[in-house]
C-alpha cells in the first residue's frame, strides 16, 4: 500500500515539475529596455572652398593652394606658397607657383608628374589669398594690412578695421592707388556712402590700395 502511495506521490511531483517547466518555456522573452544607437555613417570630408573663382587670378607668395591629383592620395595636399614663390611637392620637390594662374600651375605639375605617374590629372584651388593686400591707416581701431577679398569695396574694407576713433573725419576719407606709375587719390565720404548718396565712391579695391582715415 505504501509502495503505491509513494509511486503516486512521485508521479504527482514529476507532473508538477514538468508543467512548470513547460509554462516557463512558453513565456515570451522579456524585452530589453536598452536602446542600441544606430551606427553613424562615416563623416564626409567637407568640400574645399575656393577663395577666388577668377580663372585669371595670379598666384602670389603666402597664398595657400589645395593640390589634388586623382587617385594619388600621397600627392594630394594643401601647401603654402613660400616667399620665394615656390611650393614643395613630393616627387617634384620645388615648383614655381607665383606668377601663374591655378590652371597654368596645374598644367605644369601635370607635365612634370608624367615622369612618375601614368596619366596624372591635377586640380588646383586657391583656398587662401594672402599675397594681395590693402592697407588702412589713420583714425581706425586696427590700422594695418588686410587681405584683399574678391570684389571687396571701400565700405567693406573699413568695416574690417574695427571702426573709427572719436577723432576720425568721416567726410574726408581717401584712398591712394597707383595707376600707370602715378599715384591717384580717390575721395570717400563715409556718411554719404552709407546713406546712399554717393554710391560711386564705394569703389572695388585692388591689391596695394591704401585707405587713409584722417
Amino acid at each position: 500500500m505504501r509502495g503505491r502511495m509513494h509511486f503516486w506521490m512521485f508521479f504527482a511531483v514529476l507532473f508538477t515539475v514538468f508543467t512548470l517547466c513547460a509554462r516557463a518555456s512558453a513565456r515570451p522573452a522579456a524585452q530589453s529596455n536598452v536602446t542600441v544607437p544606430a551606427a553613424k555613417p562615416p563623416a564626409e570630408k567637407p568640400p574645399v572652398k575656393a577663395a577666388t573663382e577668377d580663372p585669371n587670378y595670379m598666384i602670389g607668395a603666402q597664398d595657400v593652394l589645395d593640390i589634388s591629383v586623382w587617385k594619388e592620395p600621397e600627392l594630394t595636399l594643401s601647401v603654402p606658397v613660400r616667399p620665394d614663390g615656390k611650393i614643395s611637392i613630393p616627387l617634384l620637390n620645388d615648383v614655381q607657383a607665383a606668377g601663374l594662374t591655378p590652371t597654368q600651375l596645374a598644367m605644369r605639375i601635370t607635365t612634370d608628374l608624367k615622369k612618375y605617374v601614368t596619366n596624372p590629372q591635377v586640380t588646383i584651388i586657391v583656398t587662401q589669398i594672402n599675397s594681395q593686400r590693402i592697407y588702412i591707416l589713420g583714425e581706425v581701431s586696427r590700422a594695418g594690412a588686410y587681405p584683399l577679398l574678391p570684389q571687396m569695396t571701400m565700405l567693406q574694407a573699413l568695416s574690417s578695421a574695427g571702426g573709427f576713433t572719436q577723432f576720425a573725419n568721416l567726410k574726408k576719407i581717401y584712398m591712394f592707388r597707383v595707376e600707370d606709375g602715378k599715384q591717384v587719390k580717390y575721395p570717400f565720404n563715409y556718411k554719404d556712402v552709407v546713406n546712399g548718396k554717393r554710391p560711386d565712391e564705394n569703389v572695388i579695391l585692388r591689391a596695394g590700395d591704401t585707405i587713409v582715415v584722417p
